[in-house]
């Protein structure tokens, strides 16, 4: 059952990826990026505000940097994934989407001083050439000649711009539990969405909107992180984190009965092999035991 917590988030975040293909058509990514972080700061006000003021001298030195985080991974990276719906599928949001921990391995060298093992190294060059295969339609040339499309290409950059919030986030070691630091950013993302939002033409909350709003606002701000965080809890980092590879393949499955999209075999190859890269880079070794040491 305990796994049931980590797949629910999933699920949420795979049906997200519909709701920024639906929205598109209905209403501005400006005008949904500032409604789904305002409705998801007004159910978090009566439970994390009274902490958050309570450590508010706590947490003042640290504005700069929760400003900063707010920017990139509720401003910026959901922002273009609003704007990227025009032009890609779905399921090419949630492929790309699916390289964040591979880009976050590689930042983590620079900005943690983390080391790369060789089978990292392996994981990318085959996610890439999956990725390459994949936006190409099976054909590199294709790539070559027309180039990546303006919704892909804005969805690598959302990937580069989550991978280095991820990054930061635990560079950045604050006094605030999660909730806390997710509610301080939270306001941030409403302040920055404001011009956003003031800019857009179609900005009115309509009944074709309302829904979409309320599923990104609701499911995907605000429960599927506590799932996310109550897996983290119960399993442990590294089995949660495996999850994340089942989101490509849930999000084909939904898009294609209430999108109709189809997949072809280029996305189950170039798929495949992005999905495999990853799973191969986040592969540990295993520590050699001391009664192992000791028998040698």
């Amino acid at each position: 059952m305990f796994y049931l917590f980590p797949l629910l988030t999933v699920i949420i975040w795979a049906g997200n990826a519909i709701v920024n293909k639906l929205s598109y058509s209905v209403i501005d990514p400006g005008a949904i990026s500032f409604y789904r972080w305002c409705f998801a700061m007004m159910v978090l006000t009566p439970f994390v505000m009274p902490s958050v003021w309570r450590k508010r001298n706590q947490i003042k030195p640290h504005l700069s940097k929760l400003a900063f985080l707010a920017l990139l991974g509720m401003v910026l990276n959901q922002s273009l994934g609003y704007f990227a719906a025009a032009t890609t599928t779905a399921t090419n949001m949630a492929l790309i989407i699916s390289l964040v921990p591979l880009i976050s391995m590689f930042l983590s060298v620079p900005i943690l001083g983390q080391r790369l093992l060789p089978i990292a190294m392996v994981g990318a060059v085959l996610s890439l050439a999956g990725l390459v295969f994949m936006l190409g339609q099976g054909d590199v040339s294709t790539l070559t000649s027309q180039g990546i499309k303006q919704g892909d290409a804005l969805l690598m950059i959302a990937a580069f711009v989550y991978a280095l919030y991820c990054v930061l986030l635990k560079r950045w070691k604050m006094p605030l539990n999660n909730w806390q630091s997710v509610y301080v950013q939270g306001l941030f993302a409403v302040i920055l969405l404001t011009p956003m939002l003031i800019s857009s033409e179609r900005m009115a909350i309509t009944g074709e909107s309302l829904p979409l709003i309320m599923y990104a606002a609701l499911p995907a701000s605000v429960l599927a992180p506590w799932c996310w965080l109550k897996g983290i809890e119960i399993l442990g980092a590294d089995r949660t984190a495996m999850f994340m590879n089942l989101m490509p393949v849930l999000t084909a499955i939904i898009a294609s009965v209430t999108l109709g999209e189809q997949l072809a075999v280029y996305h189950y190859i170039g798929g495949g092999m992005v999905l495999s890269g990853v799973i191969l880079a986040q592969r540990k070794p295993k520590p050699v035991s001391t009664d192992n040491m000791a028998t040698a």
